[in-house]
C-alpha cells in the first residue's frame, strides 16, 4: 500500500512556490527482526528524498521522473523492502536555476528528515547550487538527468544514471552530419547545460571537417530572453543547413515560432533532452513534421511504460523515468549489500551493485536481493540500458534515443544509438 501526505510551503523569494510532497510507502511486514549488519541493531528504514522539478523551466521532466521513483519504491516494498523494512520516499521540488532558493530549501528539508539518498536534480545548474550541501552531509546524490561534463567525479557521494554530454552531444552531432549537413548552426542559451552540450557538438562537427556556422562561444543567448527576432536573424544569416536548439521549454516555443516566421525549413531543426516535448497543438499542424530530437536512455518497453502509467495515468512522455527508477533500485541494492541504510554504506556499495566488479546479472530488485542474500556479486541490468558506474560515478555506457516529429507535432521513437563514456 502507498500512503501519501502533501504539504505546500510558500517560497518568499521571486514569487516561487516550493511544493513539498511526502510519500511514505507502507504495507508489508514490519521487519522488527531485521538488524543492521554493522551494529546488530534493528535496521533503520531507508528514506529516499527526491529533488525533481515540479515547477520551473524543466517541469515537464518532473512527472515521469517522480513516477520512476514511485514505481521503484513499489517494487522494492512488494519484494520485502530493504533489510526487512519498507522504504520511505519524500518528494520535494527543485524548480530551476532561476529560482535557486526553492532547491536550497528543499535540500534543507530533506536533510532534516534524515534521508540517506537524494534522487535529483534534473538540472545540472540546480545540482551545482546544492551538491556541496548534500554530499557534505554524507548523503548520496543520484541524478537521473544531469549531463554537464564537469560534474563527472565531482564527489564520491555524487552519482548519475544519465550519461554526460559527451554521449548525447556526439550522437546529436553525428545525427545532424549523417543527415547531410555540412554547415549546421546551434541556437544555445548561456547555461551550464547548454554550453556543455554545445561544446561537444562543436567538437564533433569541426573534427569531421564540417563548420559550426552559428552558436560558437560568445553567441549564446540570455536564458531570460523573450524576443528572438534578432537572434534567429543572426543565425539564419550564416545559412545553416541544420539548426539544433539547445534550450529549455521556456524559450524553445518562442525560438520555433520565430524560425517558422522567418521561413526556415523546420524539418531541419533538432531538439535535445531539455526541450524535447510533445508540442502537439501548441503549433499549427505539420509545423514540426520531420524535425528530430535526442534523449539519453534506451526507449522504455511497452511493459515498463504500462507500469509507469499505473503510477501516473496522466504521463504523456517518459523522459528519464527509467533513469529515476534505476537510481532508486541501485540505492536500495547498495543498502542491502552493505547491510545498513546510512549514506556512507550506500555510497560504498553503489558501484558494486551496478556491476562494476562483475557478478551475476539480474534485472529486477527481488532477484538481485536473492543473489545478494546468497552471497553473490551482482550486475544490475538497468531499465535505462546504462552500463555499470565507472571511476567517475558516471554510467560507463548508455543509449541515446533518436525521435522524429510527425504531422501532429508529436514525436515518436526512431532508433537508438549506443555510446561509451570516455
Amino acid at each position: 500500500m502507498i500512503r501519501s501526505t502533501y504539504a505546500v510551503r510558500a517560497a518568499a523569494l521571486a514569487g516561487a512556490a516550493a511544493l513539498i510532497l511526502a510519500a511514505c510507502s507502507g504495507g508489508g511486514e514490519s521487519g522488527d527482526d531485521e538488524t543492521d549488519g554493522a551494529s546488530g541493531e534493528p535496521a533503520s528504514p531507508l528514506i529516499v528524498g527526491t529533488l525533481l522539478p515540479q515547477t520551473g523551466s524543466l517541469a515537464q521532466l518532473g512527472p515521469p521522473e517522480i513516477a520512476g521513483v514511485d514505481l521503484a519504491a513499489k517494487d522494492i516494498n512488494e519484494a520485502g523492502g530493504v533489510l526487512g523494512a519498507d522504504i520511505e520516499v519524500v518528494h520535494t521540488d527543485s524548480s530551476d536555476a532561476e529560482h535557486a532558493e526553492v532547491a536550497t530549501q528543499s535540500v534543507q528539508d530533506l536533510i532534516s528528515q534524515d534521508v540517506s539518498v537524494i534522487i535529483g536534480a534534473a538540472s545540472s545548474s540546480v545540482t551545482r547550487n546544492v551538491i556541496d550541501d548534500i554530499t557534505g552531509a554524507n548523503i548520496v546524490q543520484i541524478s537521473p538527468a544531469n549531463t554537464a561534463t564537469d560534474l563527472s567525479g565531482y564527489s564520491d557521494f555524487y552519482f548519475r544514471t544519465a550519461p554526460p554530454d559527451t554521449v548525447q552531444g556526439s550522437a546529436l552531432a553525428n545525427l545532424i552530419l549523417g543527415d547531410g549537413a555540412v554547415n549546421p548552426g546551434v541556437i544555445v542559451f548561456n547555461d551550464d547545460y547548454g554550453t556543455s552540450l554545445r561544446n561537444v557538438v562543436e567538437k564533433v562537427v569541426t573534427d569531421s571537417g564540417a563548420t559550426l556556422s552559428y552558436g560558437t562561444e560568445g553567441q549564446e543567448f540570455d536564458p531570460n530572453e523573450t524576443n528572438f527576432n534578432t537572434i534567429v536573424s543572426g543565425a539564419l544569416a550564416t545559412n545553416p543547413d541544420a539548426i539544433a536548439i539547445i534550450a529549455f521549454t521556456t524559450q524553445t516555443p518562442l525560438i520555433v515560432s520565430e524560425l517558422a516566421a522567418q521561413g526556415y525549413d523546420m524539418s531541419k531543426v533538432y531538439f535535445v533532452d531539455g526541450n524535447l516535448t510533445q508540442f502537439g497543438e501548441e503549433f499549427q499542424a505539420g509545423l514540426l513534421e520531420g524535425a528530430q530530437g535526442t534523449l539519453p536512455g534506451a526507449f522504455p518497453s511497452d511493459e515498463f511504460q504500462a507500469r509507469l502509467l499505473e503510477i501516473n495515468p496522466d504521463l504523456s512522455d517518459f523522459s528519464y523515468a527509467a533513469e529515476s527508477y534505476d537510481a532508486t533500485i541501485l540505492a536500495a541494492l547498495a543498502a542491502v549489500k552493505g547491510g545498513a541504510t546510512d549514506g556512507e554504506t550506500i555510497q560504498a556499495n553503489m558501484a558494486a551493485v551496478s556491476g562494476a566488479d562483475g557478478g551475476e546479472k539480474c534485472d529486477n530488485y527481488a532477484d538481485c536481493v536473492e543473489l545478494l542474500e546468497a552471497g553473490e556479486d551482482i550486475d544490475y541490468e538497468a531499465q535505462s540500458g546504462a552500463g555499470p558506474f565507472n571511476g567517475d560515478n558516471d554510467p560507463s555506457s548508455a543509449y541515446i534515443g533518436v525521435y522524429k516529429f510527425g504531422a501532429d507535432n508529436k514525436y515518436t521513437f526512431s532508433k537508438s544509438e549506443f555510446g561509451e563514456v570516455g
